[in-house]
């Protein structure tokens, strides 16, 4: 019988090793933010709502907020049977339906006498160790048993004519993942601005002229009625004046109106050297005043927010007390604010009083030198709180999951 020999030899490996395959290296990111709304709710008749029972809520009307819809709950005689009507309770609830929406809260309790008192329970600012709050299903609930007693909220300042404020803030948890882009085309800037301040410089097309302050200025009748309301019922309209070759513009300086038609061809404040001299015997806030008049006479809102910006940059001793009497008059809210704090100020007051424009504002606006005076007062409140007096103790601070919510006082 013959013998079948099997010889068994190791493969030598090649001496080189194949060639590395370029890698391929892909990237995404995970973006997790809050989707921010909120909601005022004004109680009227509160001494009437006493009494409807444990339990028992007056709620507000729904909102929206990151796609849910949320609604607050004011419990005049509490929502525990064991506190016996010590406390009312706030809540705030999901009212759409939803599974697991995560969501982080700020109930407040306006203060309405002037002060900034405010009660305010929140989780914006702070570190929660537990994240977000987490609503389950629709009619899901975060708030406060204990939110105030009865007794202390009735003679508190947040309680006014019988009437409540109550505040809430939502910021619900959103998170998406972006990828890389499949494509990479650059957008170029928009330009239509640039188009229609070439066409006003070169003049071409114009069919009416401008007459202001013994200067003349051509434009297009179309462009200021698409870009002015005023305009439009000045060229278009049913009451429209027929001798539009050439229209005397009173109460406007020069310089201002040929701003005014920079904005309504570009959409942007003017450069002032592009003004050239016009521009040099204006100060740039005297200049901002005039042109935020301006913008209010013609309906020019965005012009108007411009102005406002930019006077809430430049707000000075010599100048405030004109752009306070010019905020009263053409109802810029913010600036009128920002300059009524900035006069308060002890150590502007004195000499804002002494201005030429003072004057101005005390003839002109009577009114606001009452406000003048509120915030005075209130300055003076604030400093004797900052010494230590006055502070309320935190009350109730615990969420529906019993972590602690700090209390912030505006």
């Amino acid at each position: 019988m013959g013998t079948i020999r099997v010889s068994e030899e190791n493969p030598k490996l090649s001496s080189s090793p194949p060639p590395s395959l370029p890698s391929q290296i892909t990237t995404s990111t995970s973006r997790t933010e809050t989707v921010n709304g909120s909601h005022e709710f004004k109680i009227t008749g509160y001494s009437l709502s006493k009494g409807m029972g444990v339990g028992k809520y007056i709620p507000s009307d729904t909102f929206m907020v990151g796609g849910h819809l949320w609604a607050i709950y004011f419990y005049p005689d509490g929502k525990s049977i064991e506190d016996n009507s010590t406390y009312v309770s706030l809540f705030i609830a999901l009212a759409s339906e939803g599974t697991d929406v995560r969501a982080l809260f700020e109930l407040s309790l306006l203060d309405q006498s002037g002060k900034g008192r405010h009660k305010v329970h929140s989780h914006f600012g702070r570190t929660l160790e537990s994240g977000p709050y987490t609503l389950k299903y629709r009619g899901s609930m975060w708030g406060y048993k204990r939110f105030l007693k009865r007794t202390a909220l009735e003679v508190s300042d947040y309680l006014k004519d019988d009437c409540l404020l109550i505040q809430c803030t939502v910021g619900v948890v959103k998170s998406h993942t972006e990828g890389p882009k499949i494509y990479t085309v650059e957008l170029p800037p928009s330009n239509i601005g640039q188009h229609f301040g070439l066409l006003l410089e070169s003049g071409e097309g114009t069919d009416i002229k401008f007459e202001v302050d013994g200067e003349i200025f051509a434009a297009h009748k179309l462009v200021l009625a698409a870009r002015s309301p005023v305009f439009r019922a000045q060229l278009f309209g049913p009451l429209k004046d027929h001798n539009t070759h050439c229209v005397k513009i009173e109460e406007i300086e020069a310089p201002v109106f040929k701003a005014l038609l920079h904005f309504i061809y570009w959409d942007t404040l003017p450069d002032t050297q592009e003004l050239g001299g016009l521009f040099l015997k204006w100060a740039s806030t005297l200049m901002a005043q005039h042109l935020l008049a301006a913008a209010d006479r013609y309906g020019l809102d965005r012009l108007r927010f411009l102005c406002e910006a930019k006077l809430c940059e430049d707000v000075a001793i010599n100048t405030v007390a004109t752009t306070l009497a010019l905020a009263e008059q053409h109802h810029c809210f913010q600036l009128k604010a920002v300059c009524l704090k900035f006069i308060a100020l002890p150590e502007n007051l004195k000499a804002v009083m002494q201005t030429d424009g003072f004057e101005h504002l005390k003839e002109s606006c009577p009114s606001v030198l009452t406000e003048l005076l509120e915030y005075v007062a209130r300055i003076g409140e604030h400093s004797v709180i900052s010494y230590g007096y006055g502070i309320e103790t935190t009350l109730d601070g615990s969420d529906m999951n019993g972590r602690r919510v700090k209390q912030r006082i505006y």
